[in-house]
């Protein structure tokens, strides 16, 4: 009887997570739509600013891939499109010529800088609920 309530208990915690990430989620979405991204987009760029060094910083798609929590392919169609609105762009990695490396354009960085506290905020107010 105690160990079907210990795992009553721990299918209701992990419920309890999925959900708190969900509203989350949503709510980083409706926060971020004003500005033309939703959380994902945000994500991309958020790991993308995270470089430091001459013209930023660039990182490889698998590496991004290891950040994020989308398909490879999803990925792909997500830099694309940051791509086509300026905010990122692609190149050659010169360590591997097969690989494609991203980095923020100074659109990107600029827009990144305008949102962070915006999803910064959201999550404060999110995640102190959730203590």
């Amino acid at each position: 009887m105690a160990a079907k309530q210990a795992e009553q208990a721990l299918v209701e915690r992990w419920r309890g997570v999925l959900a708190l990430h969900a509203r989350t989620q949503c709510e980083i979405d409706r926060a971020l739509h004003e500005h033309g991204l939703c959380a994902s987009d945000f994500e991309v760029l958020d790991i993308l600013a995270q470089g430091s060094g001459p013209g930023g910083c660039s990182y490889r798609v698998q590496e991004i891939s290891e950040h994020v929590h989308l398909s490879q392919s999803a990925l792909s169609r997500l830099v694309a499109r940051l791509e086509r609105e300026g905010l990122a762009e692609r190149g050659t990695c010169p360590e591997d010529r097969r690989g494609v490396r991203v980095s923020l354009t100074p659109k990107g960085r600029a827009l990144h800088g305008q949102v962070l506290p915006v999803q910064r905020a959201v999550l404060a107010r999110m995640l102190s609920d959730a203590d």
